[in-house]
């Protein structure tokens, strides 16, 4: 249990956040499938990329890391050794679902295993393109859940339809595809998450983009190379909420990414009437970051659903905190996705909020929210999920009394030093 309590809390100064995770994780996988050495600087050393770290070593790839930094040796996909244990994900989605793309169509056989948190998450969205390619993949409930038993095939490529938008499912199967014949063509109504096709690209993959359909012919050998990961919107937009509600605030973001598919909460901060800046832009060539400042400003309810869902899907909890003290409604829709991540976090920032004395109803694909409320202190569940577990601690900041935070360690799977910068942006009394 973690006690967060402030006194006229005011957030002031600048603040580089951790490395993005989702970017963190796929630059591992690369430089592992990649034959010779990459180097990786601004990795996040957060719980979930450590186990895709420790995976690919039992697969005989060398890895070595040195904080942020990382050097990987790898002899390359096609001289992996098999893993004479289980591999396990932890509480990591992006690690278990990338992973069956890309032992897919590996030679060796493997078992894929998580929490127990992971192992109720589902797995056919995955697993159903993938049979398609001719995958061999077993499991409970038709390969719906882990733990998988991947034997690695022969694959073919596949021309997909995406039901959802799922930036996980799109890389599981372009992964697949590097190791499939002929070509494998992926088509999204809605544009996920491009991480993967950017960085493809950075360890010398040909792709084919035209508007939502990417292409990527199978056969093709990647080679190490150098990756520098920026810091990870998704964890800053907690602070950027914070900076948002809390009177007399204003703080500049140093280095963090600027990927347009994941800044949607500058379009959200934006549109409740934060101040939202971009002052420097940088990385015309991989991936975009720079430095954005946000400062505290009266915030309105607004309409949140379509096309930005994806753009911003694991922000979602802050900003149904920061709704509580906007004037107005805020409706969040089309937004089922939060029912199947760490927990569901629909269900989930309801009942705590409501714990406060928020005004919250849960709908089937996302909430509806009433502000302004004041908020009262108490003891709040992270449910083992860090956006929660951060959604509380940043809650303290708007409360009239002290947040009691169970089981807030899970906070360390993505942003190991939150209460250090916590800390560091306010003056405030964390107790233990």
């Amino acid at each position: 249990m973690k006690t967060v309590k402030f006194d006229k809390p005011l957030l002031k100064g600048s603040l580089k956040v951790p490395g993005d995770k989702s970017i963190s994780h796929r630059a591992i996988m690369l430089g592992s499938i990649a034959e010779g050495r990459t180097a990786i600087k601004g990795f996040l050393d957060g719980e979930d990329c450590l186990r895709t770290i420790d995976i690919f070593k039992r697969l005989g790839v060398s890895i070595e890391r040195n904080g942020t930094d990382v050097v990987i040796e790898s002899p390359g996909m096609k001289n992996w050794t098999s893993p004479t244990e289980n591999l396990y994900a932890g509480n990591s989605g992006t690690t278990a679902r990338l992973m069956l793309g890309i032992l897919a169509g590996s030679a060796i056989t493997s078992t894929l295993t998580g929490d127990d948190s992971l192992s109720k998450r589902p797995m056919k969205r995955v697993t159903t393109p993938l049979q398609s390619m001719g995958a061999s993949v077993a499991g409970e409930e038709g390969g719906d859940f882990l733990p998988l038993t991947i034997v690695g095939s022969k694959l073919e490529g596949i021309d997909y339809q995406m039901p959802v938008a799922s930036a996980q499912v799109k890389s599981a199967i372009l992964f697949a595809g590097l190791n499939a014949v002929g070509e494998t063509v992926v088509r999204e109504d809605t544009v996920s998450r491009d991480h993967t096709e950017r960085m493809l690209k950075q360890f010398g993959a040909k792709l084919k983009q035209d508007g939502n359909t990417v292409r990527i012919q199978g056969g093709q050998l990647l080679e190490g190379t150098c990756v520098t990961v920026p810091g990870d919107i998704s964890s800053a937009a907690f602070f950027m909420a914070a900076a948002a509600m809390v009177e007399g605030s204003e703080v500049e973001f140093i280095d963090v990414g600027l990927n347009p598919t994941r800044t949607g909460i500058i379009q959200v901060l934006r549109q409740m009437g934060a101040g939202v800046e971009i002052l420097e832009k940088h990385g015309e060539t991989g991936e975009p970051y720079g430095v954005v400042k946000v400062t505290q400003a009266r915030l309105e309810g607004t309409e949140i659903s379509g096309e930005i869902i994806p753009t911003l899907i694991d922000e979602l909890p802050i900003i149904a905190l920061m709704a509580t003290q906007a004037t107005g409604k805020t409706i969040i829709k089309d937004a089922a996705e939060l029912r199947v991540k760490e927990t569901d976090r629909i269900a989930a920032v309801t009942d705590e909020l409501t714990k406060l004395g928020a005004k919250v109803e849960a709908t089937e694909d996302g909430m509806i929210i009433e502000g302004p409320t004041s908020l009262s202190g108490g003891e709040l569940k992270s449910y083992g999920d860090h956006r929660i577990g951060m959604m509380a601690a940043v809650a303290a900041l708007v409360s009239d009394g002290p947040i009691h935070i169970e089981d807030p360690s899970c906070i360390a799977i993505s942003y190991p030093t939150f209460f250090d910068h916590l800390s560091q942006l306010v003056t405030a009394g964390i107790e233990e």
